[in-house]
């Protein structure tokens, strides 16, 4: 669209070009303004997007760098760096000192004397005189049934007794008297061998009554019921007021001996020779029994004697030892660990059992150097106690060997050795939180770097928007339907 000259008439308009009656006059000024507008913002979202698009990649770039040197191969703790961690592990001391030959073995507490107190005779029962679980002396009265009827039995046979012994006086002198006339040919011989006869006869009645007086006086003995053993009695079985009697299978009570007490155990077949030979030179062998974790000792006896056959079905022999049992700790039909000393190497080298591993070289242990390098030294055992093994081959003493922490151990790796109370003490349990320091240093490192990078995608992704937004600033201004277009 051109001006008009200055100086120039402006030419009337035709009645063809007029515009129709009605129709508003056009606005033509404003065109020029708004495209310049749009030049104008479409210039200076261009230079912003210009200047901030390469500040965005060398920000990533730079914290993807500062990543990659914190968590490079030169950097600490990475692989092949100077400060890889060693492995810690527990070592101990290999030791020169004498060793017991100990067998081990499985038993049960066996009581000397387990007796059932029964009446043995029948009849009410008055009185229980014993608390139960209390111990007991052999002779101690226990209960007592009613004497009265075996009173009036004893009376009876006492009398019965009496009146056999006055006929068997008085058949004796008339035996004297018939001697007497025999002698001075009065009377025949065959009354004096009938009087004979009848004194023997009286003889064997008095005999008979002085035995049922015996056994009616040993019936009323019975009403007492006495301890036959000493030991510890049970629960009582029967309350007073009952009637008791001698076929009862369960008794009044039942009676422990537990002081001594015997425990039976097995050993090995292949262990019984060493035994035998200590037994037939009558030493006394000392034997040691531990509960069921093998933690506490619960006595020390002495080997009695073994079972005069071996089990073939398991191939192992029974054993017998007596312990005193004076604290009362060893308790009857108790499993207990047996320990059987044989024998006693002088000056052995010896090892904890800890330290013995096992595997396609057989037998070895894991020892480490003054430079804390570790080494797989195959060894000889020995005879154990089942805390210590003696090592007949393949270690000195002096030397070092692992005891805890070998499941990750490798020849030739460097390890550091550890106190086992301060190892026990850095434990954290399972219901607390683990690595907490290791977890700030980490988080303050990724904090940097998720710092870095949000500050380099924040200016990027803040450069696109200003971008779009000028854009759709352009795009929105009134009466531009794009740049360099004319609306129709």
């Amino acid at each position: 669209m051109s001006n008009p000259e200055q100086g120039q008439p402006t030419p009337s308009p035709t009645p063809s070009s007029r515009p129709p009656e009605g129709t508003p006059p056009r606005r033509t000024g404003r065109r020029p303004l708004i495209a310049g507008v749009l030049v104008l913002l479409l210039a200076g979202g261009a230079w912003y997007w210009h200047a901030h698009r390469d500040q965005a990649p060398a920000g990533a770039a730079g914290t993807a760098g500062a990543q990659r040197g914190a968590s490079g191969p030169g950097a600490r703790g990475g692989p092949g760096g100077a400060g890889a961690p060693r492995s810690p592990v527990v070592v101990a001391t290999v030791a020169r000192r004498d060793m017991d030959v100990v067998l081990n073995g499985l038993g049960n507490v066996t009581p000397v004397s387990n007796v059932t107190v029964r009446a043995q005779v029948s009849g009410p029962l008055l009185s229980v005189l014993f608390k139960e679980g209390q111990m007991v002396k052999g002779g101690d009265v226990l209960a007592e049934i009613d004497p009265r009827p075996f009173q009036a039995a004893l009376d009876q046979a006492a009398g019965q007794l009496a009146r056999d012994q006055a006929l068997l006086q008085n058949a004796r002198l008339d035996q004297q008297r018939y001697r007497t006339l025999l002698g001075q040919d009065s009377i025949s011989k065959q009354q004096v061998d009938t009087q004979d006869a009848l004194v023997r006869q009286y003889e064997g009645v008095v005999k008979t009554d002085q035995g049922n007086v015996a056994n009616a006086r040993l019936q009323l003995g019975y009403t007492r019921i006495v301890a036959p053993v000493s030991g510890r009695i049970g629960l009582r079985q029967v309350d007073p007021g009952n009637i008791v009697n001698t076929s009862d299978t369960n008794g009044i009570a039942l009676i422990t001996q537990i002081q001594p007490i015997a425990v039976m155990y097995t050993i090995p077949e292949d262990n019984l020779p060493s035994v035998l030979k200590k037994l037939n030179a009558g030493e006394k062998l000392p034997v040691q029994a531990w509960d069921r974790q093998v933690r506490n000792q619960l006595g020390e006896g002495t080997l009695l004697t073994t079972d005069n056959q071996i089990d073939t079905t398991t191939g192992t022999v029974k054993l017998k030892a007596v312990f005193p049992n004076e604290d009362g700790m060893l308790f009857p039909n108790q499993f207990v660990n047996v320990r059987t000393r044989v024998d006693t190497l002088r000056d052995a080298t010896v090892i904890p059992v800890a330290a013995i591993q096992r595997g396609q070289q057989g037998t070895f242990v894991y020892t480490v150097d003054d430079a804390s390098k570790v080494k797989v030294q195959v060894v000889t055992l020995g005879p154990g106690d089942g805390s210590r093994n003696a090592v007949l081959k393949g270690l000195e003493p002096g030397q070092r060997v692992v005891v805890d922490g070998a499941d990750r151990l490798k020849e030739g790796m460097t390890v550091e050795a550890v106190d086992p109370a301060a190892r026990a003490a850095a434990l954290v349990p399972a219901s607390q939180p683990r690595g907490r320091g290791r977890r700030n240093r980490d988080g303050a490192a990724s904090g940097a770097h998720a710092d870095a990078s949000g500050a380099a995608a924040s200016g990027a992704s803040g450069a696109a928007g200003e971008h779009r937004r000028h854009r759709d600033a352009a795009a929105s201004a009134p009466g531009a339907d794009g740049p360099g277009r004319q609306p129709q």
